[in-house]
């Protein structure tokens, strides 16, 4: 039977390493290792559902700052092990940060690895999906123009 490890699944208020995170998911048995890495983009908008950027709306963003409910890591930790416990990988990590973020700082960092690459780009997928959905984080956007929006409230 495949052992499978969560590497990491934490919750930080220090800069994220992508380095870390690879190296924390590397493994000998692992053909297919899949990162996903957030980061604070300049600007908040609608979604273009075609792709091709062309969004209405669009605000300039300055700054993030993000908060966490005390048991976030928790939940973070309990996801990473039912998603590894499906079997599929080899090893998985995902980190997020909270705190005051700027523009081009690393959000979340996400990494599987599977023996073959599909299972490894599926559950990095499900990985960031169900964290995004699921683990209790907030996000405080500071708008260019002064405004200010929170994303992610009960």
């Amino acid at each position: 039977m495949l052992v499978v490890t969560v590497a990491l699944a934490e919750i930080r208020e220090t800069p994220l390493s992508v380095d870390e995170v690879l190296a924390s998911v590397t493994d000998p048995r692992a053909g297919g290792t899949c990162l996903f890495v957030g980061t604070v983009r300049d600007h908040d908008g609608p979604h273009d559902a075609q792709g091709d950027g062309a969004d209405d709306g669009n605000r300039g963003v300055s700054h993030l700052d993000y908060s966490a409910h005390p048991q976030a890591g928790d939940v973070a930790r309990a996801l990473a092990d039912r998603l590894a416990a499906e079997g599929r990988v080899v090893r998985i990590a995902v980190v997020h940060r909270v705190g005051h973020l700027e523009v081009g700082d690393l959000a979340v960092v996400c990494g599987v690895s599977a023996a073959h690459r599909a299972e490894a780009f599926e559950v990095c997928r499900a990985l960031i999906d169900e964290f995004k959905a699921t683990v209790p984080i907030w996000k405080h956007q500071q708008f260019a123009d002064g405004g200010d929006e929170w994303v992610g409230l009960p």
